[in-house]
């Protein structure tokens, strides 16, 4: 059952409503286990990405305590099992505005159960790279190649894995702010890997378009360089959003009319402490909540010229990156535009959904050329 105390653990599922979510999930490993080994990976990326930009939909509209339980609603597998419980707990904060509503336990819970479904999605994979290894002469997987290897599943797993406990975490710590962007940074990594491993798999499969080529270290080095500055720039944005600091500075290119504004760092990054607040219990300054949103301006400037830098490198390298490199500059381009609007429109929820979607997206963009330029012959022989 709920608890208005932060938690670390907590499973709220009772256990026919458990079994009825792992015969679902069981559907989708049967599914997993029919479909082709390159599709399931890149159905698998393609729901993560989509899943990346609903979970800032979740943040924006405030549904992140919709159901304030794990892994169920109050207890059960469907918010309309627990509509006398959402009802009591509309009830009690005074009306709908607050964390629970009928349609905020609704969006929770449709986060968690497609977020189940690509963990099941992995699992298959773990599951077919075992049976391909150890069982190859089975027929029913006899597509699944017997050099796939397991270490590649076997990490998505993990990650995936430690990815669930963070989720768990945001809603039992009642979204603590460095919880909820680690969960962001978790999802942005998954979605990175299994393009990696997307782009690894099509490389086997022969496909040119994903063939390694020959770059120079500084091209390897400007784009590795600039998939860890991007990094850092969805940690800053993520750490916007948790901690609703979008709107601390309303104007742009300035903050409230200057570009020296004032800020407090200290409590800004203060990691250890409550949604809103100081580690001492006191609420959150303006002044902290600018510092957040100032360093987010100041952070994509710099990922702006490490991502120009590595796109121009990219052209200049070789005439099949160039397409790469327009991807990785329109994908930047528009993050830019969308990130402005999000401030110049008062953070319009469509808006500011593009704005996650599109920070996953460039990612991607940027680990599709780094394989290419980074890859070797080793990626084939197992790992």
């Amino acid at each position: 059952m709920p608890t208005n105390e932060p938690v670390l653990w907590q499973f709220s599922l009772s256990t026919l409503n458990a079994v009825v979510w792992l015969l679902i999930l069981g559907a989708a490993l049967w599914m997993g286990l029919r479909m082709k080994w390159g599709r399931l990976v890149a159905v698998t990326a393609f729901i993560t990405l989509d899943l990346i930009a609903f979970g800032a939909f979740v943040r924006l509209t405030d549904s992140g305590l919709g159901c304030p339980d794990w892994p169920g609603c109050y207890g059960k597998f469907l918010p309309t099992q627990a509509k006398s419980e959402i009802n009591a707990a509309i009830a009690e904060q005074g009306g709908t505005h607050g964390a629970v509503s009928h349609g905020k336990a609704w969006i929770e819970m449709l986060h968690r159960y497609v977020a189940s479904f690509i963990g099941a999605l992995i699992l298959v994979m773990f599951i077919r790279a075992l049976l391909a290894k150890f069982r190859p002469e089975r027929s029913m997987f006899s597509y699944v190649r017997t050099e796939v290897g397991v270490v590649w599943p076997l990490f998505l797993l993990f990650v995936v894995s430690l990815q669930g406990l963070f989720g768990k975490w945001t809603v039992t710590l009642k979204l603590m702010p460095v919880i909820v962007t680690t969960h962001l940074m978790g999802g942005m990594t998954l979605f990175g890997l299994l393009v990696w491993f997307w782009m690894r798999e099509r490389d086997r499969a022969g496909d040119v378009r994903a063939t390694p080529i020959a770059a120079s270290s500084t091209v390897r080095g400007l784009t590795w360089f600039a998939i860890l500055v991007l990094m850092g720039q969805i940690f800053l944005g993520g750490w916007v959003s948790t901690n609703y600091a979008v709107l601390a500075c309303p104007d742009f290119p300035g903050c409230v009319g200057s570009m020296a504004p004032s800020v407090d760092w200290a409590k800004g990054f203060t990691f250890a402490r409550e949604l809103g607040k100081n580690a001492d219990g006191t609420y959150l300054s303006i002044e902290a909540l600018r510092a957040i949103h100032w360093a987010h301006r100041i952070g994509a400037i710099f990922a702006t010229i490490a991502i120009v830098a590595a796109a121009v490198s990219l052209m200049r390298a070789d005439q099949a990156l160039k397409r790469q490199a327009v991807f990785i500059k329109t994908a930047l381009l528009l993050q830019i535009l969308i990130g402005i609007s999000t401030v110049l429109f008062d953070q319009p929820i469509a808006v500011a959904t593009a704005h996650n979607f599109f920070a996953a997206a460039l990612l991607g963009t940027l680990v599709v050329a780094a394989y290419r330029v980074t890859a070797t012959a080793r990626n084939s022989a197992g790992f």
